[in-house]
């Protein structure tokens, strides 16, 4: 039976109660301070939702009301989500570190009351913004440290709130209880702003069932136990991580961990050992680069060991894939394999005990896919989208493949329009955008089809393809289909190329910017003895753009000669999300991106050797400053 036909476990706080009762003593989560995991029992988890759900009655908070959390994932500012919902409130997640006008937007059009923060940090910046933000009543934090000499009236701790709220409830018996019992499955339980690709962000609204139904679906066709250790390390703002650290967490009684810092997350990754996880494109391709840079600064004989297993591994892997038998010796060579190179590498990456791993949030690069696959990384493929609760499809264990999303989830139906979009009906799709009523009704057909906005379709096999954002995928002058996303997943499994961004649609060629890997690239610069003192000045070494061409050539070598990159520039700054260039969750902003750098584009097919670009860099404070100098343009004319 579902969750959802029993009225006592139709929301996430109800989820609690329930696991809380059949699981008192069970972990339900965890918290990595000062090197040492601090476990929560079901028990102390249920404790203290309840103790800070009646703290926020004390304070006022009533039902409707909206509460943001804004930190590093920390198990405070998820009990103080549930505490909200409890009550019948919104909880309305938002990026730690988002500039401060894009904070007073989205705190004044979720209209928060309660802003919880987690460390002096976060308060300073709440503090500063206070006047912009009338409907604002308190800031509770977390983290005490360097709070001990503020005295603003609006400033409370959590612990203290807690504390109120345990004494609030002995005075009121029952009130708790009362309070959770009102709530029903279609009563609103999040925000959740998008990353807004073409503008502002916009106020998805998640009801309980929404989530819940997203979590039972993808329950139903994975490998999920009570008890499955997993990371909680995504941004709380980011709909994934409360789609798993929420909802998953709370429906399969799954162990969400906190790790320590955002700085400590590989090394908190590999002691803790999850048993699932979901990373975007974007950690999959720096894990990937730390193992290409690992091997290559290993001693020569362990390099060829390295190289060849590795061969070996991404050839088998191919064949499993063509649905072709290993030879006797491939079979040897992958468990000789596996005891020098591809247990090691998975140990070395925290995956050691996974037994399924997703990547989704963007398309990630084939290359990339297989390279994990081969290595024994169960790794696969999930798509969604922050209307759909985070999640729409996925691929089973038998049905990996870089080329396809998986299928649709249990109850969740999906078809392609005649225009190629993807849409879809079912229990996880959004109520609607907040306070946006007409961009809602242009989002969802009056038959309740949500618009996804991505061009797919299905192949023979009955698996979801998606090939680009619909509004991206375009075609060459010579009426060859352009993609762009496939050509930058292309050359960003380069470990020298942290982003690009591809033009081509109306254009008789393929162009690229290539945001250079400051890390892997300076490293490639010193054994060189090459001298740098930014990366501004990396950047226009020309030793590096030569590197780089090659490292194009190679991405070349693999694509049709009218989708091959045929001139580059190596931008002088990386493309940041501060400046709008990308969202908080890395995708690029390719409207804005292309009117910004017009001018780039346009000396691109003009045949120019150089053009002068001036880059925008915003501080965190919202102060602006801004860069300009001549960049050099390279032709690759070849594979």
């Amino acid at each position: 039976m579902s969750l959802l036909e029993e009225p006592t476990t139709d929301t996430l706080p109800k989820l609690l109660q329930r696991n809380a009762a059949e699981s008192p003593q069970a972990p339900g989560m965890r918290e990595k301070t000062r090197g040492v995991w601090q476990t929560w029992d079901w028990t102390a988890y249920r404790d203290r939702v309840r103790d800070f759900a009646l703290g926020l009655a004390a304070l006022g908070f009533q039902r409707g009301d909206k509460l943001s959390v804004v930190g590093d994932n920390r198990p405070q500012l998820y009990f103080a989500q549930l505490a909200a919902q409890a009550l019948g409130g919104v909880s309305v997640p938002v990026y730690q570190d988002s500039i401060a006008a894009e904070l007073v937007y989205v705190l004044n059009h979720a209209e928060t009351s309660v802003i919880v923060a987690e460390d002096q940090e976060q308060v300073d910046k709440a503090l500063s913004l206070k006047d912009r933000l009338p409907n604002l009543r308190w800031i509770i934090y977390d983290d005490p440290r360097g709070l001990w000499s503020y005295d603003d009236p609006m400033l409370r701790s959590f612990l203290t709130v807690a504390e109120e709220g345990a004494a609030h409830g002995k005075a009121n018996p029952g009130l708790y209880d009362a309070e959770l019992a009102k709530g029903g499955a279609d009563d609103l339980a999040m925000i959740a702003y998008t990353s807004g690709t073409t503008g502002n962000p916009k106020g998805v609204m998640l009801s309980h069932r929404n989530m819940i139904a997203a979590a039972e679906a993808f329950i139903e066709v994975n490998d999920t136990r009570p008890g499955d250790n997993w990371l909680s390390y995504l941004p709380m703002a980011w709909v994934g991580d409360a789609a798993f650290s929420l909802g998953m967490a709370l429906a399969g009684k799954l162990v969400a961990n906190c790790p320590e810092g955002p700085e400590s997350v590989q090394r908190d990754l590999r002691e803790l050992g999850p048993n699932a996880m979901l990373a975007p494109p974007r950690i999959w391709e720096s894990m990937l680069t730390t193992m290409q840079v690992k091997g290559g600064d290993a001693t020569p004989g362990k390099r060829r060991v390295f190289d060849y297993f590795r061969g070996l591994a991404e050839r088998c892997e191919l064949k499993r894939t063509d649905g072709k038998a290993l030879t006797m010796g491939e079979r040897l060579g992958l468990v000789l394999g596996e005891i020098f190179v591809y247990g090691p590498v998975r140990d070395q990456l925290g995956l050691r005990n996974a037994r399924w791993c997703y990547t989704g949030g963007a398309p990630l690069g084939p290359d990339t896919y297989r390279f994990f696959r081969s290595f024994g990384v169960n790794l696969k493929q999930v798509y969604g989208a922050t209307e759909a609760s985070a999640l729409i499809a996925c691929q089973a264990d038998a049905e990996a493949n870089p080329n396809t999303v998986g299928r649709p989830m249990p109850r969740i139906e999906v078809r392609i329009d005649d225009a190629g979009e993807v849409l879809l009906k079912g229990p996880n799709v959004f109520l609607g955008y907040f306070k946006q009523d007409e961009v809602t009704r242009d989002t969802v057909t009056p038959e309740g089809w949500l618009k996804t906005g991505d061009a797919g379709f299905f192949d023979k096999q009955g698996q979801l393809v998606i090939i680009d954002r619909a509004k991206d995928v375009g075609k060459l002058t010579d009426g060859s289909a352009f993609a762009p996303q496939f050509i930058e997943n292309k050359l960003k499994f380069s470990p020298y190329i942290r982003e690009a961004v591809a033009f081509g649609h109306e254009k008789p060629m393929v162009v690229a910017m290539i945001a250079i890997d400051m890390q892997t690239v300076g490293t490639w610069a010193e054994k060189r003895g090459l001298p740098y003192t930014s990366f501004m000045d990396l950047s226009r070494k020309p030793e590096v753009a030569a590197m780089i061409g090659e490292e194009i050539a190679k991405a070349n070598a693999s694509l049709p000669d009218v989708q091959q990159v045929k001139r580059y520039l190596l931008l002088n700054k990386e493309l940041e999300a501060d400046d709008a260039e990308m969202t908080r969750t890395r995708k690029v902003r390719r409207r804005f991106v292309a009117e910004k750098y017009a001018g780039v584009i346009d000396a691109f097919y003009g045949g120019a050797n150089e053009v002068q670009v001036t880059m925008d860099i915003t501080f965190e404070d919202g102060r602006k400053s801004s860069l300009t100098n001549n960049i050099a343009i390279h032709s690759r004319l070849a594979a």
